[in-house]
C-alpha cells in the first residue's frame, strides 16, 4: 500500500471584533463645547487643508472666533468660507476622551453689540485660563495686556453649521 500525502492549506482566520465609539448626544455635545475654549479650524486652501488653533466662545448655541486682519487664514477665508471645526478633550493616558467635528461656513459679524459681547467673553475666559503670551495669537503684544483687546477694528466671525455635528466619546 502506498500512502500519498497531499499538502493541505489551512487558512487561519483571526476574529477581530470591531468596536465603534459611542456617539455623543446633543446635550453632551453642547456641554463639551461649553466646557472648552480652544479648537482647530480646517480651512480649504486650494489643494490641501490648512489647520490652525483658535480660541472660541459659545454664545446662544453659536461659535464665535476672533481673526486678525492679516495673514494666511484671513486670505484663505476670503476665498472660501467653508471650514471644519474640531473640538476635543482627552486624558493623557486616553482613558477618557471625546472629539467633535462640525462643518459649515464662517461669516463676518457686523453687529457691534455682538462683537462687544464676544470679545468681553474671550477676554474673561483668556484671563482665567491663558497667560498674556496668548495675546500674540490675537495680534497683540503681551505687554499690552488683555485690556487692549477691544471691539475697535476687530474681526469677529460666527460659525454657521451645515448639518449635525459628529461627536464620539470613549467607551
Amino acid at each position: 500500500m502506498i500512502h500519498v500525502f497531499y499538502p493541505i492549506k489551512i487558512k487561519l482566520v483571526m476574529c477581530i471584533r470591531i468596536i465603534k465609539l459611542p456617539k455623543m448626544n446633543e446635550k453632551e455635545i453642547k456641554e463639551a463645547i461649553n466646557s472648552q475654549n480652544l479648537c482647530r479650524i480646517a480651512f480649504i486652501d486650494d489643494e490641501y487643508p490648512y489647520i490652525s488653533p483658535f480660541q472660541y466662545v459659545f454664545i446662544d448655541d453659536t461659535l464665535y472666533f476672533h481673526f486678525t486682519d492679516y495673514g494666511k487664514k484671513k486670505d484663505i477665508l476670503s476665498n472660501n468660507p467653508n471650514v471644519c471645526i474640531s473640538i476635543e478633550k482627552f486624558e493623557p493616558d486616553l482613558n477618557s476622551y471625546y472629539f467633535i467635528s462640525m462643518q459649515g461656513k464662517l461669516e463676518l459679524v457686523e453687529n457691534n453689540q455682538i462683537k462687544k459681547e464676544v470679545i468681553n467673553q474671550m477676554v474673561q475666559s483668556a484671563r482665567n485660563k491663558f497667560s498674556e503670551n496668548f495675546l500674540s495669537a490675537h495680534g497683540f503684544e503681551k505687554d499690552q495686556g488683555w485690556d487692549m483687546f477691544t471691539t475697535e477694528g476687530q474681526l469677529i466671525y460666527k460659525f454657521k453649521q451645515v448639518g449635525p455635528p459628529i461627536g464620539l466619546k470613549s467607551i
